[in-house]
């Protein structure tokens, strides 16, 4: 079904993700450093990162096998007010085992980057409102939000001490105060949400269950291959969630929060960027072209991080390293899409994204286990491994499957000429 208002649907699903991101920004710089105030240790922040990635998983299936039968928008507001519970859970300073409970059942996102179920139906909505060749500027444009809202959340990390300084709250006061906050902007997003046309609902959900069976078997092929390779890159990208990486900075550099709070600002100003450079470049070069040839260069940069001899060389390899990693984002997504039919698209990004979130969980808790028990750079290190490995595979084996808009005109027949 073809929206009446795509602009105003588009404008709708991009302001309710800047305000998601927002909240996820703060919370992934935030997240664990509050942990560590409360006392617990590094493979306990590890387990919580993980149980919200849980979290964020079990619901991915029921969006992807539900949401279109049942209603994408009824789904994108009961998402948002969960989200809202975790917060308010998280300003209680809950016992570890509510905290766990909390973290699964709110979907709570301490990675600093929004990919939760919400994220994943925004992601099979947007390829619908706009033809081929604007599918891939639209989801960049998307992820600008996204990250230009994750750069400001990153930025007001820094609340909680500004609270501590000005207004004489307790340190874990702040920072209780900050989670009522996110509570509430998941709120405005519920509402948000229910402003979206009926056009972005599924016309014939009752087939949306029979979809596997009916894909071209080339297309089921090139979707087993692409779940497999993504399970890789996200369990490297598990080992590097903001929160963890932020914990590392802290606690290798002495870091405060306030410029903790720079840096990720900056990072995600880059990452915002970068989108926009990633549409442009895969005009010319190709989608596939694109993704592994800036996620490689930039996961070199982050296993050359651990080695940097201080803070100043440490922060320009990790910035380096997130002007690029971030341009595989709006390229991936439009290539899944590209490869399904327009009904299959919340299945299929349902599907990629939840062994993104799987694996990204696994990765959350070997890391903190790693260091803890081996190597405080160790998630660095053994992350960005695995995300060259991502790259190497990826390329080899989807160099030359195309997505239409870049698949070459078919020749004119001999009658078309002569007219």
């Amino acid at each position: 079904m073809v929206s009446p208002h795509p602009h105003r649907d588009l404008a709708v699903i991009n302001v309710a993700g800047f305000f998601r991101s927002l909240g996820v920004g703060f919370m992934g710089v935030v997240l664990g450093i509050y942990l560590y105030r409360t006392g617990l240790s590094s493979f306990s922040m590890g387990l919580t990162v993980a149980a919200g990635l849980v979290g964020s998983a079990l619901a991915t299936v029921l969006v992807s096998f539900a949401a279109d039968r049942f209603g994408r928008k009824r789904y994108l507001i009961t998402l948002s007010l969960l989200n809202a519970v975790g917060g308010l859970v998280l300003a209680l300073s809950p016992s570890l085992p509510v905290l766990l409970l909390t973290a699964l059942i709110s979907m709570l996102n301490a990675t600093g980057a929004d990919r939760s179920p919400s994220y994943v139906l925004d992601q099979a909505i947007i390829p619908g409102l706009a033809p081929d060749n604007r599918r891939t500027w639209n989801l960049a444009w998307y992820n600008v939000s996204l990250d230009g809202a994750g750069s400001l959340g990153a930025l007001g990390s820094a609340l909680p001490l500004v609270l501590h300084d000005k207004f004489g709250l307790s340190v874990l006061g702040s920072y209780r105060t900050l989670f009522c906050f996110y509570s509430a902007i998941c709120g405005i997003i519920a509402a948000l949400y229910s402003f979206l046309s009926p056009a972005i609902e599924v016309a014939n959900p009752r087939d949306v269950f029979g979809l596997g069976a009916r894909l071209a078997p080339q297309t089921k092929s090139a979707l087993r291959k692409l779940t497999a390779l993504f399970s890789l890159d996200a369990f490297g990208g598990g080992f590097l969630t903001d929160a963890l990486l932020a914990y590392w900075f802290f606690r290798r550099f002495g870091i405060p929060e306030y410029d903790l709070g720079l840096v990720f600002f900056a990072v995600h100003v880059l990452n915002a960027a970068s989108h926009l450079a990633a549409a442009c470049l895969a005009r010319r070069i190709g989608l596939v072209n694109t993704m592994v040839f800036t996620h490689l260069p930039s996961s070199l940069f982050l296993v050359a991080v651990p080695f940097a001899p201080s803070f100043r060389w440490a922060v320009a390899l990790f910035l380096c390293r997130e002007a690029l990693v971030e341009m595989d984002v709006p390229t991936r997504q439009s290539y899944v899409a590209a490869l399904v039919p327009p009904e299959a698209r919340t299945l299929a990004s349902g599907i990629t994204n939840l062994v993104r979130n799987l694996f990204w969980a696994a990765g959350s808790a070997t890391a903190g286990l790693a260091m803890q028990a081996f190597a405080f750079s160790a998630p660095l290190l053994v992350g960005g491994g695995a995300k060259i490995t991502y790259d190497l595979l990826l390329y080899r084996s989807f160099r030359g499957i195309k997505a239409p808009e870049e698949m070459p005109p078919p020749p004119k027949t001999q009658d078309a000429q002569l007219s």
